[in-house]
């Protein structure tokens, strides 16, 4: 598929939300749950530094019995995150989602971050598109073939 992700960055919204490097796992995880998100950007002075998310949590805090009250992000986030920009493809953003088993990327436009893209947004998107081609396929079909 040669739609750029700028388009579904377009329909679900750019907000981004970040944390910074410095605050509690416990605090990073509120602010997750608050937000209903499972991932958050990791802000060093408006500069990307790393990611946090789900998976983090239950490999490197709960897997390592760390104490999410006494732990900061920086010593469980995810650092040299995979970034993508928005004039990248879905058919692109779907293989590094699969060869680099992430379920989140940070977009970046010349250097200035402008949202984050899910493998959940994308899915999304390319069941609402099979949808949509289906229909229009069944409709063509229903209303007849005119020479």
């Amino acid at each position: 598929m040669n739609t750029s992700i700028s388009a579904i960055l377009d329909r679900k919204g750019r907000q981004v939300f970040s944390v910074a490097p410095s605050i509690s796992i416990a605090d990073a995880v509120a602010e997750m749950n608050r937000h209903r998100v499972g991932s958050v950007l990791v802000l060093d002075g408006g500069r990307l530094v790393g990611i946090f998310t789900e998976r983090d949590v239950l490999r490197r805090v709960v897997g390592a019995a760390m104490d999410p009250k006494q732990s900061l992000v920086s010593d469980v986030m995810t650092a040299g995150v995979i970034t993508v920009s928005p004039e990248t493809t879905v058919e692109e953003t779907m293989k590094i989602f699969t060869e680099k088993r992430c379920r989140h990327l940070p977009v970046l436009d010349q250097g200035k971050l402008v949202g984050t893209i899910s493998i959940g947004d994308v899915t999304r998107w390319m069941a609402d598109h099979h949808r949509a081609e289906a229909e229009h396929l069944k409709n063509y079909i229903t209303s007849g073939f005119s020479a």
